[in-house]
């Protein structure tokens, strides 16, 4: 076992695996198959992450910081009457630990943003009049069925995360008992 770690290039391998995670994360932001396009919107998401990784004699320090609605994006979030679209989510609509209002404020800005607005609809014949409804009226529509029904997760950072993990070189996961699950469900920072 090696008794400095900053001898046995994990520093290194620490910088590529960081780098890797954020190009990746930031690229699947900005392709992403949301509705009506990508997840990257303001580019506030995408320019708040960032990580750090340091080495020291006899242990290392990785974290990443992003937004907190990265998380949400990220592991989706269970809806307040139905789990199917984040069954595995640790999140979910009405259990009063978010911010009130969030959901609300950022839908009615990327509604705005996008300059999208559902048509208003004859309520006898169910057909479109033609007339399109306020930016608000459409915002208000999204966010509840967004907060019955979910927010599917994204796996933005997830997935190139669990990628680059898998191309550590393996003596170093081995001898350093560099362990997945740990790293990542401690690295995640909110930004200061």
């Amino acid at each position: 076992m090696l008794t400095d770690l900053r001898e046995s290039g994990l520093q290194d391998a620490l910088d590529k695996f960081k780098a890797s995670v954020i190009k990746q994360a930031r690229t699947n932001l900005t392709k992403g198959r949301a509705p009506f396009g990508s997840h990257n919107n303001t580019r506030k998401l995408y320019n708040s992450l960032k990580g750090e990784a340091k080495v020291y004699a006899k242990g290392y320090y990785l974290n990443f910081q992003m937004e907190e609605y990265g998380n949400y994006q990220d592991k989706g979030v269970k809806g307040k009457r139905s789990s199917s679209r984040a069954p595995n989510s640790p999140y979910k609509f009405g259990s009063g630990k978010g911010a009130k209002g969030g959901l609300t404020e950022g839908i009615q800005r990327w509604v705005k943003a996008r300059k999208f607005q559902f048509r208003q609809r004859d309520p006898e014949t169910k057909k479109s009049t033609g007339k399109f409804l306020s930016y608000d009226a459409t915002a208000w529509i999204i966010t509840r069925s967004i907060y019955a029904k979910g927010l599917r997760p994204t796996l933005f950072f997830t997935k190139p995360f669990e990628a680059a993990y898998k191309r550590l070189p393996q003596e170093l996961v081995n001898d350093l008992k560099i362990d997945l699950e740990k790293i990542f469900n401690y690295s995640i920072k909110q930004p200061k």
